[in-house]
């Protein structure tokens, strides 16, 4: 555990050294799309009938939906740059791996570093989210770490497919046909039901839109009322998780070892 938490202790002091330059893209760029959405489209949408939004505002529809979504954003970029980074250009990880520090370590160091920086931006938003009023239930606070789960559904089988990749132009690929696809059509913006027949089958396969279910759920007070389809989404969301860091150690190592 002591040797996990260097790993931990470098991506932190690396933070340290950048945090300025994400401070827009990790914080300041989610909370302004939630404005703008949120609040600026939302005096739009709610002019018109909201029985597809069951009676929510659209703020309250977007906001824990928006919270999932730029977490999962947010770890999905950590896992693929910095990762890759560390095992090709800069060979740190070849550099931890020389010492008592196993692959094991550097892969479970990055994705818990991976967690606390996706814990810090969940904290923000969902104290935003507070400040504008779409919050109508304390169990808001249980969102953070549904948020912050969902993430992590994304970041170890990402990091998995980073530490097989010696350029990053397949990143570019991820985030276009991936990422942007699910952020669009994983329930943030709109319900699921919307979509049409042959398609909402394949919105329910996808990590982010259990995150949502579980955040808004969380956000809303409506958990409560559905305990066993907020349960199913947190076991599907541990599962990928946990499928995803055996799948990160596994890459890592077999990339440490081959040089």
């Amino acid at each position: 555990m002591a040797v996990l938490a260097r790993v931990v202790e470098h991506r932190a002091l690396q933070y340290r050294r950048t945090f300025r330059a994400s401070i827009f893209s990790s914080f300041l760029s989610p909370l302004l799309f939630l404005t703008a959405m949120g609040v600026g489209l939302g005096l739009y949408v709610d002019r018109s009938s909201n029985e597809a939004l069951g009676g929510l505002s659209y703020l309250e529809f977007l906001a824990p939906g928006l919270l999932a979504a730029s977490v999962m954003q947010a770890a999905s970029f950590e896992s693929t740059f910095p990762i890759m980074g560390g095992l090709v250009w800069s060979r740190i990880y070849h550099a931890m791996y020389a010492s008592p520090i196993d692959a094991r370590d550097i892969a479970l160091g990055n994705l818990a570093w991976i967690a606390l920086r996706l814990t810090m931006i969940a904290i923000v938003f969902t104290l935003v989210i507070t400040a504008l009023g779409a919050a109508s239930s304390p169990l808001i606070v249980l969102a953070i770490p549904a948020a912050v789960l969902t993430g992590m559904a994304f970041a170890g089988p990402i990091a998995a497919f980073s530490a097989t990749q010696r350029t990053p132009e397949k990143f570019a690929a991820i985030f276009r046909f991936g990422i942007t696809p699910l952020f669009l059509f994983s329930g943030t913006f709109f319900p699921v039901e919307n979509l049409p027949d042959a398609i909402e089958p394949l919105a329910w396969l996808s990590p982010l839109y259990h995150g949502v279910a579980l955040t808004r759920g969380l956000a809303l007070g409506t958990a409560v009322d559905q305990p066993i389809v907020m349960l199913i989404h947190v076991l599907v969301l541990s599962v990928i998780t946990m499928a995803g860091a055996i799948a990160a150690v596994v890459m890592i190592r077999r990339r440490l070892v081959r040089g």
